[in-house]
């Protein structure tokens, strides 16, 4: 079974579901089975399904539960794009679904996501795999999404859309939703976005090095976390693995055959350690 089709049962298999937080709709997709859950976290630009190659590599071990975060995907906007709001979703999306402690997987975005609030609400979070979310980031240099600013949010047609995304469209043209008035939009404001990111930047040493439970740092070898601050990141933090991957920034997505090998043998040591469930 080749990777594409592998990712399509997948996406067949998941169920999509929703709870209401605030009157704020957040979905996520369940990709089934009997397995251990592993709920993941995805990074600015992208949502849940994405992590479907990896839900098919992880199986039958592990259930994938994924998160559109808040403004992405098929979850609903909000005005705050805070760590702390963050935060809460996933406190209370861990609560919608009764379990009391989950291992958490973050890809960028999602991987600061997951660290936090490993720091700050240990006794939930069994374990932790971290891809290429640094534990300093953006304090130097332009705004790495600059680029939203100059994106349509909405088109009248789908075509005019496309069109006004110019070099960025092959990026997002498979993920374009149809608004109920038959005009199209991006799966997120780009606005919101530029404005997510740079929340997401500071310095989070002390809430990376906090955390206690088992962790799997994975970065590419042309990815965004500088080769010394992955060193310092696994010395920082006992009980860290470090893998490196060849690919860039987006692993689950650029190399998701080597970014699920590197998770699925953390989490097999994790299957060897009750106190890890």
């Amino acid at each position: 079974m080749g990777a594409a089709t592998s990712d399509a049962v997948a996406r067949q298999q998941a169920v999509r579901s929703e709870l209401s937080i605030d009157g704020r709709k957040l979905s996520y997709v369940d990709f089934g089975g009997n397995g251990r859950p592993l709920v993941t976290l995805h990074g600015h630009l992208s949502e849940g399904a994405t992590f479907a190659h990896l839900a098919q590599a992880l199986r039958p071990d592990w259930r994938v539960i994924a998160p559109d975060q808040r403004g992405q995907g098929a979850s609903d906007r909000t005005d705050d794009y805070t760590r702390e709001g963050y935060l809460a979703d996933l406190h209370a999306l861990l609560d919608h679904l009764g379990l009391d402690r989950a291992v958490l997987l973050g890809h960028s975005l999602g991987a600061i996501n997951a660290y936090q609030f490993a720091a700050r609400h240990p006794e939930r979070v069994a374990a932790l795999v971290n891809a290429e979310g640094p534990a300093e980031l953006g304090l130097a240099g332009p705004h790495p999404l600059a680029f939203l600013l100059d994106l349509p949010f909405q088109a009248a047609t789908r075509e005019a859309l496309v069109a006004g995304l110019g070099p960025a469209a092959p990026y997002f043209a498979d993920r374009l939703r149809q608004n109920p008035d038959g005009g199209w939009r991006l799966p997120f404001h780009p606005q919101d976005m530029y404005r997510s990111e740079e929340l997401a930047h500071g310095d989070h040493w002390d809430d990376w090095a906090a955390g206690t439970c088992p962790a799997l740092l994975v970065h590419g070898t042309a990815g965004v976390i500088p080769p010394a601050q992955v060193s310092a990141m696994a010395e920082r933090r006992p009980g860290t693995a470090v893998a490196t991957v060849e690919g860039d920034h987006l692993l689950p997505t650029t190399a998701p055959d080597a970014f699920a090998a590197a998770v699925r043998a953390f989490l097999a040591t994790l299957q060897a350690h009750p106190a890890t469930r």
